[in-house]
């Protein structure tokens, strides 16, 4: 939607060879507005692909020797939302894990959780906990590399 937004103004504006002229009333001003402050996006980016690309990198450090509750990549899409607050709780975790241990991806790990606290922090729990979904921790714990697979799946899930 934004990106044809994006296109309609432009049309717009190389349609009238006097943008100025727009800015005189009040639906160019607003067209202004919206062709000046919409942000740029790629059409079917996923809004996950940094926080995959820093999984690919992690998911093969020898140092990080965790146990983590393991959400299902399976679960139904009503519970989505919390499957992925899990997976990015967990990441925390693991972060501080990295600390102590002074791992090598501790950095990749940090961007992870950030990436994923900054988009929830923006976007605050829309979906009411349903009684079929469960909480974190009644997840099975899994080692390090099982916990990045499902990871990987259920973002995979989501970008589709």
């Amino acid at each position: 939607q934004k990106t044809q937004l994006k296109s309609i103004c432009l049309q717009h504006l190389l349609l009238n060879s006097h943008c100025f002229c727009l800015l005189k009333n009040g639906m160019g001003l607003i067209i202004f507005f919206l062709c000046a402050y919409v942000p740029k996006t790629e059409a079917g980016r996923c809004k996950w692909e940094e926080v995959l690309q820093d999984l690919q990198t992690i998911k093969t450090s020898k140092d990080i020797d965790v146990s983590l509750y393991t959400a299902d990549a399976d679960e139904d899409e009503e519970c989505q939302e919390l499957v992925m607050r899990c997976f990015f709780l967990e990441t925390e975790v693991i972060f501080q894990e990295c600390r102590i241990k002074n791992c090598s991806k501790t950095q990749d790990v940090w961007n992870i959780w950030k990436n994923g606290n900054d988009s929830f922090e923006k976007n605050k729990l829309a979906s009411t906990k349903s009684g079929k979904c469960k909480e974190c921790e009644e997840y099975e714990e899994k080692n390090f590399t099982e916990f990045v697979q499902n990871f990987e799946k259920v973002i995979q899930r989501d970008c589709k």
